[in-house]
């Protein structure tokens, strides 16, 4: 059985004040880099890219992390990969701290972008 995690890449560079917002491309572009080194148990990472993020990182696969640029709002096209890789039938967790997104992507899991971030 596959393990996707999709990361909801606006939240999760949101969660840290570190002036991400000055450049949402170029925090987009660290995220992508950090989760490639990253040491996780999923066979796939999925980071889904919205507005000005999108310009940091292009899409497609860069080793276990695919990147996806969303044609309209990030929340729907998260809903659509988690949904995606659920219908492969695969172990899907989701990364968001945004309750209604959460509560509409089901049933992935959902884990908080701290618990990412402790784990890059």
């Amino acid at each position: 059985m596959t393990s996707t995690l999709v990361v909801d890449g606006a939240n999760v560079v949101g969660s840290v004040p570190d002036g991400w917002w000055k450049d949402r491309a170029g925090a987009a572009r660290r995220l992508h880099e950090r989760l490639l080194v990253a040491d996780t148990a999923y066979d796939e990472i999925v980071l889904v890219l919205e507005g000005q993020a999108k310009g940091g990182v292009k899409a497609g696969r860069d080793a276990h992390v695919r990147t996806v640029h969303a044609a309209r709002d990030g929340d729907a096209e998260i809903r659509e990969q988690a949904r995606r890789a659920g219908e492969a039938g695969g172990h899907v967790v989701v990364v968001t701290a945004d309750r209604a997104l959460a509560a509409n992507v089901a049933p992935a899991q959902v884990l908080s972008p701290s618990w990412l971030l402790d784990r890059l």
